[in-house]
């Protein structure tokens, strides 16, 4: 499974990244499947071109972002509440249902997820590469036509069996917040980045 953010690219550039990578088929995972800035990205547009290359499509809004951080969330080690609520989107049956239908096209061929950011730790693409994790399955994050970097579950997660949380007592609050570089707000906690081995099979 890969993930990737289409950003300001070209409909065409985004597909080289896509072919260099062997990946058949684009699973759409934007809540909003249009963009005013990159119409080219706008959803029937997108899916005849990628038609036109012989590529695969799907929008999987169950999986998109935008989600409010709902009352006594046990996400609270995000501050960024797009982010605190999408991790308690992932805890829904309408989220277990998209991460499925997600689990079923794969079995089919190479599969990317896409969302609209560029960088993976600003996009809701990352929590979902947890979500994938804890199932056994790891994500590549397409960064060039060369280079994939294996998702490492972020720091802070709580993996029990499928369930994927992000609790407050997970804060280590000692380590430096990682800022966005375009508003300098905090989009993670005080939280050491730690290196864990994922030990499971790329799919």
């Amino acid at each position: 499974m890969y993930a990737v953010g289409h950003s300001t690219r070209s409909a065409e550039e985004l597909i080289a990244l896509l072919e260099a990578h062997g990946v058949r088929t684009l699973a759409d995972i934007r809540t909003v499947p249009r963009s005013r800035t990159n119409p080219q990205f706008n959803l029937q547009p997108f899916a005849r071109t990628l038609a036109a290359h012989d590529l695969g499509h799907l929008h999987l809004a169950e999986l998109g972002g935008l989600r409010r951080p709902q009352p006594g969330s046990p996400n609270g080690a995000w501050r960024n509440r797009s982010f605190q609520g999408y991790a308690d989107h992932m805890l829904t049956e309408e989220f277990a249902r998209g991460l499925e239908r997600l689990r079923e096209l794969a079995q089919h061929g190479p599969v990317a997820v896409m969302c609209a950011e560029a960088l993976r730790w600003r996009c809701h693409r990352s929590l979902l590469a947890d979500a994938l994790w804890a199932r056994g399955v790891v994500v590549g994050h397409i960064e060039s036509l060369t280079r994939v970097r294996e998702h490492v579950p972020t720091a802070f997660a709580r993996i029990r069996g499928l369930r994927v949380t992000y609790p407050a007592t997970a804060i280590e609050q000692e380590a430096p917040v990682r800022r966005s570089s375009s508003s300098g707000r905090s989009m993670l906690p005080h939280a050491r980045r730690r290196t864990r081995s994922a030990g499971r099979v790329a799919h």
